[in-house]
């Protein structure tokens, strides 16, 4: 039986508007009135992925940053948390800008969460655009949730990292994705989320002991849930260890090719076509 729901955000529960379809929230009130735990599994950092938490009222933790922080979204009371090596931070530093990369470092795992940039390329309009949503997104608090700093070495050694990340066009990331993976080996745990569509790749370096299938499972095991139990569904390519964990793997229909033609997944209909609603109606509601 599902007694544990772990949702994808961006390109699952969210529509292409980056809005929660009726439909969607419907079936996980319904989910959550039979007793399913509900969870945002995201690759976002806790505050951006905070107002969706708080409109869908989740009855369990977030599992944010790729599963290194686990966190109630009302109270801001952390489960777990895994933070990066100081040294790792300069380290993980040193190889992407050697390599031309622009870092967004995210850290304050206590409170809300702060991201830290120091320099965005011209070229990168990609990440100058994440910036400038965030910014909105965060409205009044924007000044305490993106901050520019002068040199990102100089700062680690004073904050705790969750995680680092590198974002720009498909060819170049897909290169330093090797070279964080060749030099950085098992000190850190490296994701990628793809967007061919928008010629985008996300690079995310956490903890080694962090993805979101680890951090789903340590939610399932505070709950005395096994993976049996456990329902997840995803899009991209950061979800696949959540996919690979849970009993019941749903992948979206507007997900990779790499992860439809997995026949130990599942699939639904796209984002825009409430997949997640008809995957929950099917396999949790028995409709």
């Amino acid at each position: 039986m599902i007694k544990l729901l772990a949702l994808d955000l961006d390109g699952t529960l969210l529509n292409s508007r980056g809005e929660i379809p009726e439909k969607n929230l419907e079936a996980i009130q319904q989910a959550e009135q039979i007793g399913v735990l509900v969870t945002i599994a995201t690759g976002r950092r806790f505050r951006d992925a905070l107002p969706v938490a708080l409109q869908l009222k989740l009855n369990a933790p977030v599992v944010c940053h790729n599963g290194a922080l686990l966190k109630y979204a009302d109270t801001l009371e952390n489960v777990a948390v895994s933070l990066l090596e100081k040294e790792t931070v300069r380290e993980i530093l040193r190889v992407g800008k050697a390599f031309g990369g622009d870092a967004l470092l995210s850290a304050d795992p206590i409170g809300k969460g702060v991201l830290l940039y120091d320099t965005i390329s011209a070229e990168n309009v990609p990440l100058q655009k994440y910036v400038a949503w965030s910014k909105r997104l965060h409205g009044a608090e924007a000044e305490e949730a993106v901050h520019h700093v002068e040199n990102l070495e100089a700062v680690c050694n004073d904050i705790e990292t969750v995680h680092v990340s590198f974002s720009g066009t498909l060819a170049p990331m897909a290169e330093l994705e090797m070279i964080l993976r060749d030099e950085l080996n098992d000190t850190v745990t490296v994701l990628t989320t793809v967007y061919p569509r928008l010629n985008f790749t996300l690079i995310d370096i956490l903890p080694p002991d962090a993805s979101k299938g680890i951090g789903v499972e340590k939610l399932a095991l505070i709950n005395n849930l096994s993976a049996e139990n456990v329902m997840a569904i995803g899009d991209n390519f950061n979800d696949l260890e959540m996919l690979e964990y849970a009993g019941t793997a749903i992948v979206m229909g507007n997900a990779s090719p790499e992860l439809l033609e997995r026949t130990d997944f599942f699939s639904t209909l796209s984002n825009d076509e409430n997949g997640v609603a008809l995957a929950i109606e099917k396999f949790i509601l028995g409709g």
